[in-house]
């Protein structure tokens, strides 16, 4: 029987290489059924952009992006970056309040990522609080750092790196939406393109888990695997980077995982920031 070719979207990221550890292996080192993975490595503002368009079969999205793609796409239950008590920074040269973001010049990583929804919750719409230009995610440091920004909006590892560089962190949004609502902050997930059918919908997204179940079972090898992907890291700091966004989060994030997603998104329509959602589909992954 041919096997049926997926293009999967992913960052090229440590925690995304940690989760798909197992089936980028040539061969996978799990079964994959009769799908054939390809794996595309992009950027999440690229990803996003892709699956409005519906470009790939799944993806890795920031959940900013989901309102802008539901019709398409339906939410993984597995695969997800769920901030618990941390989060996207902004960091400034010098020390900073909150308060004194707004007017500023803010470097983000993109328009549709978590990270820039979770500011405008915290700040206020950007048209209105502060300005926002787009600057690809590892080059904001060095732009603070240079005096191009005011601030800047950090994702990934920089949120690990920024002091190297005598950066000064102004708030944590993953801190800020706990305390404020009690919630992880859901960054991304995983989203798999529903004209594919049910049945194969549902097999795929229980083969990502059982790849991201490798991996934490594995977690030596895979950390060294994703460490080709951390950019400024040493493999202790890899394994600190996986350890924040591919956990039991990961694996599934159950009730309060969705309940997260969708007070995020709520909350992103009521202030006029993202389109409304009827309803969120979520595919929930069954153990293998």
């Amino acid at each position: 029987m041919s096997r049926q070719t997926i293009q999967l979207g992913h960052s090229p990221d440590p925690d995304d290489a940690f989760m798909f550890y197992a089936m980028a292996q040539k061969p996978p080192l799990i079964d994959c059924g009769n799908f054939e993975f390809y794996h595309i490595l992009q950027d999440i503002q690229t990803l996003n952009q892709r699956a409005r368009q519906g470009e790939l079969e799944v993806s890795a999205i920031s959940i900013h992006a989901f309102p802008y793609v539901a019709d398409r796409y339906a939410l993984m239950s597995c695969g997800s970056s769920m901030g618990d008590g941390y989060g996207p920074m902004i960091v400034a040269r010098e020390p900073m309040r909150l308060q004194d973001l707004r007017g500023k010049r803010i470097a983000i990583p993109g328009t549709l990522t978590t990270a820039f929804l979770t500011l405008q919750l915290c700040l206020g719409k950007a048209s209105d609080a502060f300005d926002a230009e787009v600057v690809m995610f590892d080059h904001i440091p060095d732009a603070v750092r240079d005096g191009r920004f005011d601030a800047g909006l950090l994702i990934h590892e920089g949120q690990l790196t920024y002091k190297d560089l005598g950066l000064h962190l102004v708030v944590d949004l993953g801190i800020w939406w706990q305390e404020s609502t009690g919630l992880p902050l859901p960054l991304g997930g995983n989203v798999v393109r529903k004209d594919l059918g049910p049945d194969a919908c549902q097999e795929i997204t229980d083969i990502i888990r059982a790849s991201i179940q490798y991996s934490l079972d594995h977690r030596p090898q895979a950390v060294r695997y994703a460490l080709k992907f951390g950019r400024d890291l040493n493999e202790a700091m890899a394994d600190r980077f996986v350890g924040m966004y591919v956990n039991h989060w990961t694996l599934d994030y159950g009730p309060r995982g969705r309940e997260a997603i969708t007070r995020l998104l709520t909350e992103g329509a009521r202030k006029g920031i993202v389109p409304g959602v009827d309803k969120i589909e979520f595919i929930e992954a069954r153990p293998r």
